[in-house]
């Protein structure tokens, strides 16, 4: 599909609707096979699979300066682009809470780096009925891992 706006998305997967809509979110940053195995898995539990994606100043404020790599309108545009995802919307909280709580997604799905506990939106997805899932943790792939193995690449060049 594409990339929509909060209203946008609301329209077409607000409630009441026939089909089951999984949400999941995250900075996507340098999309790797660890992000696009969480996508999938993530479509599968459902009908629709709707992603929300932190803006550029929320990854900022989350990850730290030099972040995002990829600014919000290409990774938007490359996660759009996968045939598990069926929508993109941005949001700038450090949270999706707002847009988790607006949506009601019958299922929510994070990564396998998170506690059931600590999941924004879980009370208000079960609340509504909606389950939440975690997905298991694919060892070895993160953006954060990625950046560390240049880091070291670069400084074994800069020794030799």
């Amino acid at each position: 599909m594409s990339v929509l706006s909060r209203d946008a998305l609301l329209a077409l997967f607000g409630r009441p609707r026939e089909q089951a809509v999984v949400f999941t979110n995250g900075c996507f940053d340098a999309l790797h096979r660890g992000h696009v195995e969480h996508l999938a898995f993530a479509r599968a539990c459902g009908d629709v699979l709707v992603v929300g994606l932190n803006t550029d100043a929320s990854v900022r404020r989350l990850k730290g300066l030099g972040r995002p790599l990829v600014a919000e309108a290409d990774r938007a545009a490359v996660l759009a682009a996968l045939r598990s995802v069926d929508a993109v919307t941005l949001f700038d909280e450090d949270t999706p809470l707002a847009l988790i709580a607006a949506l009601l997604p019958d299922v929510l799905v994070k990564g396998g780096d998170y506690d059931l506990d600590d999941i924004a939106g879980r009370g208000v997805v079960e609340e509504a009925g909606g389950a939440v899932r975690i997905l298991p943790f694919l060892e070895g792939y993160s953006t954060t891992d990625l950046l560390d193995r240049m880091k070291t690449k670069n400084q074994l060049k800069t020794i030799k």
